[in-house]
């Protein structure tokens, strides 16, 4: 992935990566940035929520889980996490961005 080029182009230069993971991201997002971070020697820093509730983890059977400061993923192939589509129904998307988002309502990227 274009990710793991960038980390493995940093191993060249000894820079440590350092992933984005704020709290708008979902445990997907998350899963794939700890694999990068298990994956490479530079890993630096995790930026993250840290905690996923109990409707998230319904939602994303197989999240990271959080504890004591350590994340962990689990043993699952791929990135490990499901998408359980009946409880994801539970919860539609009301599609009212934020003002501060740069994307239209169907994801689409703008410029700003």
């Amino acid at each position: 992935t274009p990710a793991m080029k960038v980390a493995r182009l940093g191993e060249w230069f000894n820079v440590r990566t350092a992933w984005h993971g704020p709290g708008d991201v979902s445990p997907v997002g998350h899963a794939a940035n700890l694999h990068i971070d298990l994956a490479v020697w530079n890993f630096g820093v995790q930026e993250g929520a840290y905690h996923f509730g109990e409707k998230e983890q319904e939602v994303f059977p197989g999240c990271p889980t959080f504890k004591d400061g350590y994340a962990y993923v689990n043993e699952v192939p791929g990135l490990g996490v499901d998408i359980n589509e009946k409880e994801a129904a539970k919860y539609p998307i009301n599609n009212k961005a934020p003002g501060w988002t740069v994307r239209k309502f169907d994801g689409t990227i703008i410029r700003p």
